[in-house]
């Protein structure tokens, strides 16, 4: 058998046992495992392997991050802050119709600048959003499908850990990553706002218009946010531009790990100073914190193994040689992998996708080309594909944050949610379309500020 024949057949089995609800970091784990037990022809090897993998994986500094701002999502969550952004962003845009579903999508653009999750971000705005555009008369459809949509803001907009998993992943400048993230993910949150204002044009039952707020009233608002601004200003600008004047001899204020930890701790004070952060939620913080950054590192160590495999099968090198020869053109390469991602995405969660298909994929993108150079190419793909896994986060009928909201509005039949949240999913195609047709979207931010 060849190594991509062998490669393929493993890869499907393993989907097999996805699709019987193994967990994925178990499936990648024992598939990569026996593969490399049966073309070595001996268990020794893979086991050997597993004396000093786990040391190699978990030892990189760079994942100190992940971490780090899990426990500072999970600091904000209790500290109020997604209700803050939801009163700023509704005074200011609440008076046009559609305007609280608007406000939606800005407090979530703002509470995923500082969760870095897309469940969370769903799971805390549905809390605090959904109630009032319901007391307000929105539809059902409009207001769990722009707040479905409007969670997926949260692994875009850094900092955001599948953003950390990838840079690691594919060996790319976290602080890059970070930076050329941040245009696609405004573009998104205007994307969503463009499309509730159609929205409520196309059926004007949908959605009502609130009183205008005085202006006073609106700027006081407003500064209850500054915490946010501050922290999310000082968490990423710290890590990007000229600090000189601050820090001699260093260009930027924060490494990406002393960033990390400069939010959680900033995100914590804030908590205690206002009050809405008690021991016990603090403690809960930590113990979910755990939870996740074990899940994930499980994953992390599942998908290691599987590389390991797919390293002596030499099924990454042996198909990027087959798709050069073939002569396929690079955009239907792409498209194909971004299809893939969207498929995916009704079976498996998004980082589940990331570590399962990037140690393939990646390397087939790097040998075509785009014009640009591998790293412009890396980070370019990285992008592309963190904004299709987040389609698929909101893609009928199993999409993750469809759920997560179904969850908060348990008496709305998801079916209204599906039909909400479809006008978002052509908004994200259009995005999708727009940033890979002109790669300089995502790349102009990098150059200049990194």
């Amino acid at each position: 058998m060849t190594g991509i024949a062998l490669a393929l057949t493993a890869f499907g089995l393993m989907l097999i046992g996805i699709f019987l609800r193994v967990p994925i970091a178990l499936a990648m784990g024992l598939t990569g495992f026996f593969g490399s037990w049966y073309v070595l022809g001996t268990p020794n090897a893979p086991l050997a392997q597993m004396k000093g993998l786990p040391y190699e994986t978990f030892s990189n500094q760079g994942l100190a991050i992940v971490p780090l701002f899990i426990l500072m999502g999970q600091i904000a969550t209790r500290t109020g802050m997604s209700a803050a952004l939801f009163r700023a962003a509704s005074d200011w845009l609440g008076h046009r119709r559609g305007g609280v579903a608007m406000a939606s999508v800005g407090a979530c653009a703002g509470f995923g600048a500082i969760c870095g999750s897309s469940l969370a971000t769903a799971s805390t705005m549905g809390q605090v959003a959904l109630p009032e555009m319901r007391k307000r008369g929105y539809s059902d459809s409009l207001s769990t499908g722009v707040l479905a949509a409007g969670g997926t803001l949260g692994i875009l907009i850094p900092p955001s850990v599948i953003l950390v998993i990838y840079a690691i992943m594919a060996e790319q400048n976290i602080v890059k990553m970070f930076v050329a993230a941040l245009i696609p993910g405004l573009l998104a949150a205007a994307g969503y706002m463009l499309t509730v204002s159609v929205y409520v044009r196309l059926w004007p039952d949908s959605a009502t218009a609130a009183e205008r707020i005085p202006y006073a009233a609106r700027l006081k608002t407003l500064g209850a946010i500054w915490p946010v601004i501050v922290i999310f200003g000082l968490t990423m600008g710290g890590i990007v531009g000229d600090w000189n004047w601050v820090k001699p001899d260093a260009q930027a204020l924060f490494t990406p790990n002393e960033a990390a930890a400069f939010g959680v701790t900033s995100t914590a004070l804030y908590g205690m100073l206002v009050g809405r952060l008690t021991w016990s939620g603090f403690l809960a913080a930590v113990l979910e914190t755990a939870k996740a950054t074990g899940m994930i590192f499980f994953i992390l160590l599942g998908a290691e193994v599987f590389k390991g495999f797919l390293a002596l099968t030499r099924a990454p090198d042996l198909l990027a040689d087959w798709v050069t020869m073939q002569g396929f053109t690079p955009l239907m390469v792409l498209t194909v992998m971004l299809l893939c991602y969207l498929l995916f995405g009704c079976v498996m969660d998004s980082l589940s996708m990331i570590l399962l298909t990037i140690p393939i994929f990646l390397p087939i993108i790097e040998v075509l080309d785009f014009g640009m150079s591998v790293e412009e190419t890396a980070i370019w793909f990285g992008i592309l594909a963190l904004i299709v896994v987040e389609v698929g986060l909101i893609t009928p009928p199993v999409g993750m944050n469809l759920f997560i909201i179904n969850g908060v509005a348990r008496d709305i039949p998801i079916s209204r949610t599906y039909a909400g949240v479809a006008p978002f999913v052509i908004s994200d195609v259009i995005r999708v379309i727009i940033l890979v047709t002109f790669p300089a979207i995502t790349l102009w931010l990098v150059g200049i500020a990194v």
